[in-house]
Parts: structure tokens; C-alpha cells; sequence
């Protein structure tokens, strides 16, 4: 079975699939140019509601295709072409899209793994899953996007344990770091990935898009100025919440909102 990403959409779910399992699912570079593809496709969308990204067969994605490494990670500027466009392009990609993402976490979730996940706004992992980013063996950093990515989402803790001493976590370590949203046992987890995404899609897209935003908007770093050796937290011009507030309440008119309030009184299932 040739690596790719699958992608299929049921009902208002777009299903994505890592798939590559001679690998373990691991990411090639074709892989992460399709991912970025199809984040790009479904935020044009406006019929898809939720996404839900899982690995193919027993694992979610075991990092990345070292088989290709000696091809281009040797010199540096394919190196960097590979971190800053193919890598960044499809994580960016997803970091990007305003459509609530569920991971569906089992196995495997190592290094190129941990990144995807990162980008995903609930992970669900079943209780074998585990969880590493031991590219120190491989005698390579992780890439600086990637990394502050990565430290954001698990951690500054967990992320320097995973990067200085290649430790690996379960699934229950990870959702005690605040990482994961939910851990089950392993027969439950497609049933609850199931029931998670169903219930987002009866929900108001248009209030998980605008969340969404605002959510991204809040995550961003402050701006830094250096003024000689004091590094100074600044009001940027372009912050990202300050340009959300020109429109943050356009949505007043929307027949979301008509319709979810109206529903409440009338003590009805809202239909969005």
C-alpha cells in the first residue's frame, strides 16, 4: 500500500487518514505536501463540521520516513526547504483551518506524530498509545517552528524530556500533563471518536469557526521588542485579537444564532 493521505468525507465529517503501514504510518514528504493539501480543501469547505484524523490500522504515525532522510537532509538548504515548506506548509495548514479537528490517537505517536497532533484541538488516544518525539538518536534537532509547536501544546517539561533524554509517554502520562482530552481503552476509542465529532457536527459551525479564530488568535506569542538587552512585551500592531475585534460581532444577525435561541425557548433540538 503506496503512503498517502486519505481523505473521505461522511456526511459533515471529513474523515483523514495517515496511511502508510509498512511504516507504522510514518510522514513522507509526499505525505506532508497531501496534508496540507486536503487542511487547505477543507477550510474552503463549507460543508464540512468536523474533522477527525487518524492513522491507518494499529498506529496514529510513528514519525517520519527515514528511509528518505539521506536524500535531502544532508545538505541544508533542501533541509530547510523540507521544515519550512513541506513540514510547516501542512502543519500550518491545520493550525490554519477553522474547522474544529479530533484526533483518534492508538499506538504510535512519535516525533512527526506528536506534531500533527499538536495541531489538533481534542485528542483521543487509546490507553496503549505512546507518545515521543527520540530524534536525539537519529542525531538531528527537532526544527524551531516545530518545536514551539510542540513545547505549547505538551509542555516545556514534557517537551524538553522528549527532545533531551528521548523519553517516551503513555497515554495516561500524557493526559495528566493536560495533553490529551480523554483516554480509553483501546476497544473504546473508535466509538468515542465516533460520538465526539457527531456531537460537534450538531452544533452551530458558524460559533466553531468564529471560536476557532478567536482561540488561534489568543495562542499567538506577544510581539518582542529588544531594546538593548531587555526584551519587552509590546501591544503589536498586528496582533491577532485586536483585528479579530473589527468584526468580532457581526455574527448578531446570523440565522445560527436565530436559530439557537429560538430552539432554547421553544425547548427544541436546535437544527444548524
Amino acid at each position: 500500500m503506496p503512503a498517502r493521505i486519505e481523505c473521505h468525507q461522511v456526511n459533515a465529517v471529513a474523515q483523514v487518514t495517515l496511511t502508510y503501514p509498512k511504516r507504522f504510518n510514518a510522514m513522507s514528504r509526499s505525505m506532508w505536501r497531501e496534508l496540507r493539501s486536503v487542511f487547505e480543501s477543507i477550510q474552503r469547505s463549507t460543508d464540512v463540521r468536523c474533522v477527525l484524523i487518524s492513522g491507518h490500522g494499529a498506529h496514529f504515525c510513528a514519525g517520519g520516513d527515514i528511509s528518505e532522510y539521506t536524500g535531502f537532509r544532508l545538505i541544508e538548504a533542501s533541509l530547510r526547504e523540507f521544515h519550512e515548506q513541506d513540514v510547516w506548509g501542512a502543519l500550518n495548514a491545520m493550525l490554519a483551518c477553522d474547522v474544529p479537528i479530533v484526533a483518534q490517537i492508538s499506538g504510535n505517536c512519535m516525533g512527526a506524530g506528536v506534531e500533527i497532533a499538536s495541531c489538533c484541538d481534542i485528542r483521543l488516544a487509546a490507553e496503549s498509545a505512546q507518545f515521543g518525539a527520540p530524534i536525539a538518536r537519529l542525531g538531528f534537532p527537532m526544527a524551531p517552528r516545530e518545536a514551539a509547536l510542540v513545547g505549547r501544546e505538551v509542555g516545556l517539561v514534557t517537551a524538553r524530556q522528549m527532545l533531551l533524554e528521548a523519553a517516551v509517554f503513555s497515554a495516561p502520562e500524557m493526559l495528566q500533563r493536560g495533553f490529551l482530552s480523554r483516554v480509553v481503552a483501546d476497544v473504546d476509542l473508535p466509538t468515542l471518536a465516533q460520538s465526539t465529532v457527531q456531537r460537534i457536527t450538531t452544533l452551530a459551525p458558524q460559533a466553531a469557526r468564529l471560536n476557532k479564530q478567536t482561540l488561534r488568535a489568543l495562542n499567538q506569542p506577544p510581539a518582542l521588542m529588544d531594546k538593548g538587552k531587555v526584551a519587552i512585551i509590546t501591544e503589536a500592531t498586528d496582533d491577532p485579537l485586536r483585528q479579530l475585534m473589527a468584526n468580532a460581532y457581526a455574527y448578531a444577525d446570523s440565522s445560527e444564532q436565530r436559530e439557537g435561541i429560538t430552539a432554547f425557548l421553544e425547548k427544541r433540538p436546535p437544527v444548524f
